[in-house]
């Protein structure tokens, strides 16, 4: 069962009740264009992994089947038990080395990217964390956790991690001590020197606690939020390349050979010498630290934010529909969000491309739904072609009106 699936409509609905949290108490934790290019990475993370979660899962059944110590039952609540609190202790290592490793670092930046902390920065999520995840779950498939099991666990520690993702509840008194909960998560989303990488456990706060990276929120020192090296994008598919892209360029700059290799696998953070000599970054003063914002007209906003509902509705459907497609399909399927997403992130920077990439998005419409019905992806429907020429028709009148609203961007 896909439990994230199912778990769509009430992430919804617990952010418009955020959203209306944040009006009745005057608070503005959230920005269209940001919750956007959360909701955006986590939708780009949902339909990769349609094509990239079967490596992990094959990896693990080969290694439970072959390497399993144990035999352990579906059937025994102790074993759901143990497999629950082990993934936990699993994840706060592959947590804590997303942190301290460059190359785990490239993956889980994503989700640390966002400069608000709210609902739906919870969705925020990588799409190349599949590359080496995996191999922190290795433990679980030799102590014999069963492959049905582990994945439901999985599932519900991360269904867990979503109600943390909010600045609108309060320490919790004793539950702190062992629960990860808003206040020690949103330490783990700051950017302050006092609270950098700390609080990794997924449910349990009690890894922190064992293994020395516990930090409580601090009154004295309120959480900014983000990175420190910012994105400075509402782009989805920028936002999953933007360290690998700063790794490459470092290893490529490097006279040392050595340091080609292992800039990859050093802490996080660090540079080869030369590199750092020639080529120096200046450290973040949060005294001076702004938010990424771009003008953007509220039409512009608006608009935006209808054709992103048209793609969760769509992502939505293919993640129900993903496990029974071919791979041709599947790779249409995501063809079609990705480049969906990064258009509507250029139109959220305001680029002056923007514009002839929404025409050439919505010119595509009809041609990729003969393609899709080509290639059995949909089923021939007369309905499905008439609310699509309506969709596809209403767009381009608001796009041509709107372009001819548009001034040049000036960047914040």
């Amino acid at each position: 069962m896909n439990y994230i699936l199912y778990a769509v409509p009430a992430f919804f609905l617990l952010i418009g009740i955020e959203l209306l949290v944040d009006r009745w108490r005057g608070l503005s934790t959230y920005r269209l264009a940001d919750a956007l290019n959360s909701l955006s990475a986590g939708v780009l993370s949902t339909t990769s992994g349609l094509l990239t979660k079967a490596f992990g899962l094959v990896t693990y059944a080969f290694a439970w089947q072959h390497l399993a110590l144990f035999e352990l039952s579906v059937d025994n609540l102790w074993v759901w038990l143990f497999a629950f609190v082990f993934y936990d202790f699993c994840y706060y290592w592959l947590h804590r080395m997303g942190h301290e490793r460059s190359i785990l670092w490239a993956a889980h930046s994503v989700h640390h990217q966002s400069e608000e902390y709210n609902l739906s920065t919870a969705l925020r999520q990588t799409s190349t964390g599949f590359l080496f995840g995996w191999i922190f779950y290795l433990p679980m498939a030799i102590a014999g956790v069963p492959p049905l099991v582990f994945l439901t666990v999985g599932a519900l520690n991360l269904l867990y991690q979503f109600w943390v993702h909010t600045r609108h509840i309060p320490k919790l008194g004793w539950f702190e001590w062992f629960f990860i909960t808003p206040s020690n998560h949103r330490v783990h989303h700051a950017q302050n020197q006092v609270y950098m990488d700390r609080n990794y456990g997924g449910v349990f706060i009690l890894w922190d606690r064992l293994f020395g990276t516990f930090q409580e929120e601090l009154d004295e020192h309120p959480v900014v939020f983000g990175v420190t090296v910012p994105l400075q994008s509402w782009n989805p598919l920028w936002a999953n390349l933007q360290v690998y892209a700063a790794l490459w360029q470092d290893a490529r700059r490097t006279q040392s050979l050595r340091d080609k290799l292992r800039i990859w696998f050093m802490r996080t953070g660090w540079r080869p010498a030369d590199v750092e000599a020639r080529f120096p970054r200046s450290k973040p003063d949060l005294a001076q630290f702004r938010r990424f914002e771009v003008p953007l007209s509220r039409s512009r906003q608006l608009y935006a934010l209808v054709q992103f509902v048209g793609y969760v509705a769509g992502g939505t459907w293919l993640l129900g529909v993903g496990g029974t497609l071919p791979l041709a399909q599947l790779l249409l399927g995501w063809g079609w969000m990705a480049f969906g997403l990064f258009s509507l992130g250029a139109w959220l920077e305001n680029r002056s491309f923007a514009g002839r990439l929404e025409l050439l998005r919505l010119l595509l419409n009809l041609p990729l739904l003969w393609l899709a019905q080509e290639q059995g992806l949909l089923a021939s429907s007369m309905s499905a072609w008439a609310l699509l020429a309506a969709y596809t028709g209403t767009s381009l009148l608001a796009l041509a009106l709107l372009q001819r609203q548009w001034v040049a961007p000036v960047r914040a």
